[in-house]
């Protein structure tokens, strides 16, 4: 399937992939891919993502674990993280439930550039992108392809973090599929 990928939609997965490694990630995810397109430069979907105020830092703060927001929706049912934490320390020791070690680099100065794997709602996110190329009618995948394949399920990862910051994933369906028409 990648080789139907444009260059920029090549681009893009390599990036997702430099999103999780920078995160410290274990996957690439849909929010990875999302990163990706953010960080894409100049492209339909990501200018798409723009004018609806969607920036790479919501984004990374979503896929690298709990928010604010989160911490104010369990604080409202009861849950007070701070008290979680001291109960995990106090049994199983500090920094019980801090990121593990990174694994040192043989090579100083230079990223790690072990293989990383797409968790499966990401690899659905791209077979969804080639769906949706199929139904547009295009020969090749391209970067507003593999937007509306990360929003393609309303309970996908894409579209819940699209939606967690004010935006209906409808609507960004909607400006993709517009764009597409002004560069017809």
């Amino acid at each position: 399937m990648f080789e139907r990928f444009t260059q920029d939609a090549r681009t893009i997965v390599i990036e997702a992939q430099e999103q999780a490694r920078t995160l410290e990630a274990r996957e690439i995810t849909a929010d990875h891919l999302l990163l990706g397109i953010l960080a894409g430069g100049d492209n339909p979907a990501t200018r798409v993502l723009h004018q609806f105020g969607i920036e790479s830092d919501a984004v990374a703060q979503r896929a690298s674990g709990l928010g604010a927001a989160d911490a104010q929706a369990l604080e409202a049912i009861g849950v007070d993280l701070d008290a979680v934490r001291k109960s995990v320390e106090a049994s199983f020791g500090a920094g019980a439930l801090d990121r593990p070690p990174r694994r040192r680099n043989r090579f100083p100065g230079r990223r790690s550039s072990g293989h990383i794997p797409f968790t499966a709602s990401a690899k659905g996110a791209l077979e969804h992108s080639l769906r949706q190329a199929i139904a547009l009618n295009d020969k090749a995948i391209t970067v507003e392809h593999i937007l509306l394949g990360l929003i393609a399920e309303d309970s996908g990862l894409a579209a819940r973090t699209i939606a967690s910051l004010g935006v209906d994933p409808a609507q960004v369906r909607a400006a993709v599929l517009r764009e597409r028409g002004k560069a017809a």
